[in-house]
């Protein structure tokens, strides 16, 4: 099959690799659209750890089941499925609670770590085990499916932070998880939701799918345009979707006395936390690790139109020019957000 290698750090190619083969509780994937994720940008230059060559990234995905494992009998073929990102075991601890995203012998599609190796989806075909698969509504694009992911991350970051007193929210950061928390923020019940970042085409893309207000993170100081904006009262939940020291600080200074902070981006392994204001303050922090059991919900809402994806796809584009879309988004080439990958043809449905 076709499939875009990670050989090394800083490299991409189009090489011919053998087909995975379901094994028993498994099903074999003819994908048909694959998303670029930050977080595979992250490992494509070897930052973040989690991405060791060589290797076959892709995690957000969706295709058509062409063979299933033995005891797979609530799929088969040609089921139009996507899959969860996170492999879990269905039978530790965390698993027994309903808590798959903290399951014990977690692994990750299309990640590598010193721990297992999982081969995703930037391929023609990707086996993965029936017990993460959901079915997709007939009417759902495989391209708009490849973004379930993504929203089911935002979706349970915006249940984490819900609480009976929560009604307006800051998300600081306009990257696609950005951007897809602020739609689920408002899904979820939160009558304001404020984003912030540094990129005006980002804000302007956050004021045009619901935000109640957007502020330049690199301007004027970002509490004092919160306070102005909320009367003085600072918002009830800052999520915070980028990931390092500056943006937890201010996630922390934006938040009312008893208000949450919802951490969800990683991009630094550690940051400087502000204690006193977070004691004094009696502050939450609250992680929020990829999702558990948000897809239905993802896909009730992207065919309601209640998280509209198709204006945050930049491009979908032939498998064979993964290496070229990688190099451009590495660069932080302005106005790209979500690529799509597809060795289906670009207008594959």
């Amino acid at each position: 099959m076709r499939a875009l290698l990670l050989p090394e750090y800083k490299r991409l190619e189009i090489v011919d690799f053998p087909a995975p083969d379901p094994g028993p509780g498994e099903v074999l994937i003819h994908v048909a659209a694959c998303g670029i994720c930050g977080s595979d940008a992250h490992g494509y230059d070897g930052s973040s750890g989690r991405r060791i060559p060589p290797l076959i990234m892709g995690h957000e995905a969706a295709g058509v089941i062409v063979r299933t494992g033995a005891g797979v009998t609530s799929f088969g073929e040609g089921d139009r499925v996507t899959f969860d990102s996170t492999v879990y075991c269905g039978e530790c601890r965390f698993c027994r609670r309903g808590l798959m995203n903290l399951c014990d012998r977690r692994e990750v599609v299309g990640v590598s770590t010193p721990d297992f190796r999982r081969h995703g989806a930037f391929a023609e075909y990707v086996v993965v085990p029936a017990l993460i698969l959901y079915r997709l509504p007939e009417q759902l694009p495989f391209a708009h499916a490849a973004m379930l992911e993504a929203a089911s991350v935002g979706l349970h970051a915006a249940a984490l932070s819900k609480t009976d007193s929560a009604d307006s929210a800051l998300v600081i950061g306009a990257g696609m998880i950005g951007i897809l928390t602020l739609q689920a923020l408002r899904a979820e019940g939160f009558s304001r939701v404020y984003v912030a970042d540094i990129d005006e085409s980002r804000l302007r893309l956050a004021a045009r799918l619901g935000a109640t207000a957007t502020f330049h993170a690199g301007g004027a100081d970002l509490a004092s345009q919160v306070r102005e904006a909320t009367s003085g009262e600072m918002a009830d939940v800052a999520v915070e979707a980028v990931g390092r020291d500056e943006t937890v600080r201010a996630a922390v200074d934006c938040v009312r006395k008893g208000g949450t902070v919802t951490l969800v981006g990683n991009i630094a392994p550690e940051v400087t936390l502000p204690l006193q204001k977070v004691v004094t303050r009696q502050l939450r922090l609250q992680g929020s690790a990829a999702s558990c059991g948000e897809y239905p919900r993802a896909m009730e809402l992207f065919v309601s139109g209640g998280i509209q994806v198709a204006p945050l796809i930049s491009a979908v584009a032939p498998l064979e020019e993964g290496p070229r879309w990688f190099e451009r988004l590495y660069a932080h080439e302005p106005n790209l957000m979500k690529v799509v990958l597809t060795p289906e043809a670009p207008d594959a449905n």
